[in-house]
């Protein structure tokens, strides 16, 4: 037996709002059910689903880090920044990764970076 797969599901207030601040950054919904306030969404193989209906508590701030892995970081720092996404710049880690930190609309943190001794990891 393998895991094959993992599909982290973050609460958030919004639907709508978070999905388009997902949007910015390349993610494309896959499938919504507005009834139930969900969506999936994916940018290539990665999957991310948000959903307002397991969000209990919309005033608590979230405390989530999604780590996520471009190929090529500087370009994909370009185009979070030109789609509108105000981001800091490029820093290089004491861990050895090219990174930038920013916050979805809900507070969940989004750390997205390569490794600076090689352009894949």
């Amino acid at each position: 037996m393998k895991m094959t797969r993992i599909t982290p599901m973050l609460p958030v207030r919004s639907v709508s709002d978070s999905t388009a601040f997902y949007r910015r950054l390349g993610f494309e919904v896959v499938k919504q059910n507005d009834s139930w306030r969900w969506v999936l969404l994916a940018f290539d193989d990665c999957q991310l689903m948000l959903d307002e209906s397991i969000n209990p508590h919309p005033d608590v701030a979230r405390c989530s880090v999604l780590y996520l892995y471009p190929d090529d970081i500087a370009a994909y720092h370009a185009k979070v920044r030109a789609n509108g996404v105000e981001v800091p710049e490029l820093e290089t880690s004491f861990y050895g990764m090219t990174e930038f930190r920013i916050e979805d609309p809900d507070g969940n943190r989004l750390w997205i970076g390569q490794s600076a001794a090689a352009p894949e990891l």
